[in-house]
Formats: C-alpha cells, sequence, structure tokens
C-alpha cells in the first residue's frame, strides 16, 4: 500500500499514525484477523493510535541489495527479507498477527516525505520460539502517482507489525536502498556507409524516466562516452567523452577507419542507474 504523507498535507506524527488500525474497528464486532488488521493499518487516510508491540525487525535486505530501477508505468515489485523478533508467549499465527516491510525517503518514519508499505502481509516461517524468518514484497507503482522525481535516491527501510487486537509498531531505520529513474540511450552513426577517411557523425540522446508527469526527459549536462568495437570483436573501448546538452542530445564526429560498431555509454549516478546504447554498425569502405 502507498502512503503518500506529503500528498495529504499531514505532518509526521499523523503520516505513522496513518499505518495504524482505528480504535473503533474492533468496538462494534468480532476482532479482525491478523491480515485483516495489517490491510487496515496500511490504507489511506486511516487514523488512530499506535500502541506498543513488543516486536523487532532486523537483517533486512530490500531487493537483494540491488538498486531499484523504476520507470513510468510498469508496477516494480521489490522483494524484501526480514527477520522478527517476539516475546516467546506470542501468538504470531496469522488469525492474530501479521507484518510487513516498508521503505521512507528521509530521516525517520515520523518526518518521512513519502512512505511505501507492501499491499499485503508477508510471508514468515518460525525458526525458534522467538523469532521469525520473512519475506514481502513492496509493490511501486509509478502510473499512480506512488513517487515525484526529486525523490530519487538513498531511501531507508523499515518494518510494521500489528495484531488482530490493534496493538501495533512501525520501526524505522532498518539499512537503506536506492531507488533510481529508469534511464534511456540512443545511438545513430552515420553515414552508412562510409568511405576510410571519411568524417562519421554520431548522434543519440540520454533520458530518463519523470515521476512527476510519467514522461521521459533528457537527462541534461551529464559526461557519457562514445564506444567502439570492432567487427568480430566483443570489446568496446572509449574513444572519446561529451556531455549531453540541455535537451538530453549527444552528438560528436569521428574518422572512419574500419567496419564496426559505435555506441554510447552512460555510467550512472545516484538517481539514475547506468545504460548503455544498442551498438549501431557501420561499413567503411
Amino acid at each position: 500500500m502507498r502512503i503518500r504523507a506529503t500528498v495529504a498535507a499531514v505532518t509526521g506524527a499523523l503520516a505513522l499514525s496513518a499505518f495504524v488500525v482505528p480504535a473503533a474497528q474492533a468496538a462494534d464486532g468480532p476482532s479482525a484477523s491478523g491480515k485483516a488488521a495489517f490491510s487496515a493499518a496500511t490504507a489511506d487516510g486511516v487514523t488512530g493510535t499506535a500502541a506498543d508491540l513488543d516486536v523487532t525487525f532486523s537483517n533486512m535486505k530490500v531487493n537483494s541489495g540491488k538498486n531499484i530501477v523504476v520507470g513510468t508505468t510498469n508496477m516494480v515489485s521489490v522483494p524484501v527479507t526480514y527477520t522478527v523478533t517476539h516475546p516467546a508467549d506470542m501468538d504470531t499465527g496469522s488469525a492474530n498477527f501479521a507484518n510487513g516491510p516498508l521503505i521512507y525517503k528521509g530521516a525517520s518514519v515520523e518526518t518521512a516525505s513519502n512512505v511505501l508499505i507492501s499491499d499485503d502481509p508477508a510471508t514468515c516461517t518460525t525458526t525458534s520460539s522467538t523469532k521469525l524468518s520473512c519475506k514481502g514484497v513492496i509493490n511501486i507503482r509509478p502510473a499512480d502517482g506512488d513517487l515525484w522525481s526529486d525523490q530519487a535516491g538513498t531511501w531507508n527501510a523499515g518494518g510494521l507489525a500489528v495484531t488482530s487486537d490493534e496493538d501495533s509498531t512501525v520501526q524505522g531505520g532498518l539499512g537503506t536502498t536506492r531507488v533510481q529513474r529508469y534511464s534511456k540511450l540512443t545511438v545513430n552513426a552515420s553515414p552508412e556507409p562510409v568511405k576510410k577517411g571519411k568524417t562519421i557523425t554520431v548522434t543519440g540522446k540520454l533520458s530518463r524516466a519523470n515521476w512527476d508527469d510519467n514522461k521521459y526527459h533528457g537527462y541534461t549536462n551529464q559526461s557519457v562516452k562514445l564506444q567502439f568495437r570492432k567487427k568480430n570483436s566483443n570489446t568496446y573501448t572509449t574513444v572519446k567523452t561529451i556531455k549531453s546538452n540541455s535537451t538530453g542530445e549527444l552528438k560528436t564526429t569521428v574518422k572512419a577507419s574500419v567496419d564496426g560498431y559505435f555506441r554510447y555509454s552512460f555510467a550512472g549516478t545516484t538517481t539514475t542507474p547506468a545504460v548503455n546504447a544498442t551498438g549501431d554498425f557501420v561499413d567503411v569502405k
């Protein structure tokens, strides 16, 4: 479930309370199951008062330690593994207890500008009388406005646990992950074919996902390598390094020497992953 705290224009404290099941939920009927309680606790706009739950999270690994790369339309499912520690006498059966991972942008969960929580409770197995080994998934939906472009970069990890009796806990500071804007890179070398010694013009464009309007925009003023590999070779070598212009466009010239493939290569930044263009073959006569 996605929680855009800043969209709701609420304070960090209210954003945190949005994770918690309202006390009125169980007053008029039987207690909800752990799964139902978790779903209610992660519903947008739900408010309530957090109750202390003696549960802690540890050993959290988001996306197997890899960067999370998000485009403009496709949902990205992020696997998360972690350990839950609980009192030995606590009932952690699915009818009573549920938990799930979250990631947030900011120094703490309470002051986060954005929090993304798993849609459903994690799947856990008992490893001891006080520990659970859990696997969860956080689905990121850029087309639904889950992210803003200025939120690319480092995020923090955390966890949410809740019982059917509405006791709950939210824990942050469980490591970091990097959420990046999907990048694209093109290349075109011309003319084709070309006489040996003549000038080849190599154009292209570096662009990346914009989460504010769900379109791709040029990535400006970035260093990009022009690379070449000879026909029948598997290795690219760097010819020169140029910078993208104010719209992300790339353009440079080289002298034709032998048959081979030209491509542009971008090393990436903290907010944008590395990308290589597909090589464009030039036949040299």
